[in-house]
């Protein structure tokens, strides 16, 4: 006699098939009544005629299936096929007819397949927003692994479980994948999972990787917004076992289409004890309904999880810093290829420069340029900004200047030049303190422009101390274009030197928060040898001797030049 086997609390029952129409569903005047919620009040038929039985769902709610399948019209039924009605499992059983291929009933088994991304496609994880969620345990946080006083030798087997498989995995791609790899290992009847990370940008939880044990089965991972709150806001393992035959999931729409028969949600815990994602995992097999036992473990298993994923982390960030830093190695290396390399020789005068950067790069700009009739062009500027900002806008300066000194050797009109051609390709908010100066070494006359720089200082052979006029100053390079600068003149006799810096000197800082200051450099020049290159490395050294080992906060950059006695 054909019959159908449902699977009831474990346990398999056997109802006999009547000749004609055998109505399935949870209403008591079915002629099979299956007591599911999950199963609709007049959920399936089956058909006796000629011999055969057929199915066909009768307008259900989470549908009828046939060896994983869902049904749409009547279906012939053979032996040993495997039956779903919403959540209810059942197996056809036709001793009469020729046995096909056995198809089993639903049962854990091991995964055959990972299902992972970082970038999961629509669908896969779905927060449900409506109705209220059943919770019917919670674990709250006691350390990062939970009370491990509860259950102890489930615990320890569980995180040497997952200390194993994840030893020396420091991929984030392959990481994920493996923690739920586990949790279906140590759970044996978990059906989905995943795992959301809060996205550092937007706070938001965002899925990271997914997992499910059958094939042909809707993969998309549900979660409770409700439940997802409560695990982000208290910090909280939440146990919902089979939540859709709670009365307090009664009118829920979204419980019944979920088809969770049990779930379990815990927060993953930084090293700070902030939330950086949850993990969850669901069964949806009858006999598998997750405990409360199963929560502490599943939250001490979440707490090596969340650490794995932290020493993963730090370990790509460390790469990153590596590979970062060796591409800063290669940015000095070619930044300092664009600083001369040597000063100029010039039979009566004398030339030095210094150079020291924040960081890795900086952003101030030294270089000089042969003119005919013994002239001499001294660039000298500091882009606001320091590291790889500055450095690029120094690069594109000096290129700059470059190409106008090939053709225009006239201060004023050079300036104006370089000016206007780094205000067409200029980045708003940076702009370039700058002084241009050529030296004429025949008639010993210094002539220069000054676009919003502090004004050279002038040491005078007999000690005294002057300063380029700051009211013929113009703006910064990059700031008005077509600008009209002003060129201003001195001339050098035996003995005397002019002193140029950027503001890392001036504004140093010690210890006790105290600036070097220009009075200071003033003094340095003033009681400083008469040698351009001793006067350049005295003054640094006593900046240095000031800041007394206390990070300078910019580039720090020194030229002087003058007449030899």
């Amino acid at each position: 006699m054909a019959a159908l086997i449902v699977v009831i609390d474990g346990q398999e029952i056997e109802h006999g098939l009547i000749q004609g129409q055998t109505l399935i569903g949870r209403h008591p005047d079915c002629g099979l009544v299956v007591s599911q919620p999950s199963v609709s009040g007049r959920h399936a038929a089956i058909h006796e005629e000629g011999g055969d039985f057929w199915l066909e769902d009768v307008g259900s709610r989470n549908g009828t299936f046939v060896n994983q399948k869902r049904i749409e019209g009547r279906v012939k039924l053979r032996h040993d096929d495997a039956l779903r009605f919403g959540d209810a499992v059942a197996r056809f059983h036709d001793p009469a007819a020729v046995p096909a291929a056995p198809v089993l009933p639903p049962s854990p088994k091991p995964a055959k397949s990972v299902q992972a991304t970082l970038e999961l496609s629509p669908g896969q994880v779905d927060i449900d927003e409506a109705g209220e969620a059943n919770i019917t345990e919670k674990v709250g946080l006691i350390g990062r692994f939970g009370g491990l006083d509860v259950n102890p030798e489930a615990k320890l087997k569980a995180v040497l479980e997952i200390s194993k498989n994840l030893a020396g995995t420091v991929d984030l791609n392959t990481l994920l994948p493996k923690i739920l790899d586990t949790l279906f290992t140590i759970f044996r009847y978990a059906d989905r999972g995943c795992i959301l990370l809060k996205d550092e940008s937007t706070g938001k939880m965002v899925p990271r990787a997914m997992r499910h044990r059958r094939q042909n089965e809707d993969s998309t991972v549900r979660l409770s917004r409700t439940i997802v709150d409560k695990v982000l806001a208290e910090k909280t393992g939440i146990l919902s076992a089979d939540a859709s035959m709670d009365a307090a999931f009664g009118g829920s729409q979204s419980i019944t289409d979920i088809n969770i028969r049990s779930m379990m949600c815990v927060p993953l815990l930084g090293l700070d004890d902030d939330v950086l994602g949850i993990l969850s995992i669901d069964s949806q097999n009858t006999l598998g309904q997750f405990s409360r036992d199963d929560l502490d473990i599943l939250m001490t298993v979440a707490g090596q999880a969340a650490l794995s994923y932290e020493n993963a982390r730090l370990v790509q960030v460390y790469a990153e810093k590596q590979k970062q830093d060796a591409e800063l190695d290669i940015a000095k290396t070619v930044q300092r290829g664009l600083l001369p390399t040597t000063m100029p020789k010039v039979e009566g005068y004398q030339f030095f420069a210094s150079y020291d950067s924040a960081r890795a790069v900086g952003g101030d700009i030294y270089d000089w340029y042969d003119l005919p009739d013994g002239k001499i062009c001294l660039s000298f500027g500091d882009v606001a900004g320091k590291g790889v900002p500055g450095a690029l806008i120094m690069s594109r300066m000096d290129s700059c200047v470059q190409s106008t000194l090939r053709h225009v050797h006239d201060v004023v009109e050079a300036i104006g030049a370089i000016n206007d051609h780094m205000c067409d390709s200029g980045v708003e908010g940076r702009f370039v303190t700058y002084v241009l100066c050529i030296v004429d070494t025949k008639n010993h006359e210094v002539v220069l422009a000054n676009a919003g720089h502090m004004p050279p200082i002038i040491r005078r052979a007999n000690g005294t101390i002057e300063r380029f006029d700051e009211e013929l100053s113009g703006p910064p390079i990059c700031v008005v274009d077509g600008y009209p600068y002003e060129a201003q003149s001195c001339q050098l006799e035996p003995g005397d030197l002019i002193l140029m810096y950027t503001d890392g000197v001036d504004e140093a800082m010690n210890p006790d928060g105290e600036l070097y200051g220009i009075d200071r450099v003033l003094e340095v020049v003033k009681q400083g040898p008469a040698d351009a290159e001793q006067l350049g490395k005295r003054l640094l050294a006593d900046v240095r001797r000031h800041a007394r080992g206390y990070p300078q906060s910019d580039d720090i950059t020194i030229m002087t030049f003058g007449r030899s006695v």
